[in-house]
């Protein structure tokens, strides 16, 4: 018997702004940026690629790469791409002493 599967994509069960925000501060949490450009992907996914990508002002392939498992978005990529999921990055010290001091 051959066991037959589907494609998953969890694009399609992050359908809400706040299940998407949780799924990127999960991401920024964790301070691994393969994850964190994964976690924008699925986000850029579920909204839909191509508005994201003209709204971030870059092309959707140029989208897609930044976003893939071996991409690493830009700093300006990164913001256009928060900025047109309508989404704010917070900055917040870990814990005491952890800026150095």
């Amino acid at each position: 018997m051959t066991l037959k599967t589907t494609p998953f994509d969890a694009a399609e069960y992050f359908d809400d702004a706040e299940s998407q925000a949780e799924l990127l501060a999960d991401a920024f949490e964790t301070g691994d940026a393969t994850y964190i450009a994964h976690a924008l992907g699925v986000i850029a996914r579920a909204r839909g690629m191509t508005a994201v990508a003209k709204n971030a002002g870059v092309t959707r392939e140029a989208l897609y790469k930044a976003l893939s498992e071996k991409g690493d978005p830009r700093l300006s990529t990164l913001l256009g791409v928060t900025k047109a999921l309508g989404l704010q990055l917070d900055v917040k010290p870990i814990g005491p002493g952890s800026l150095g001091a």
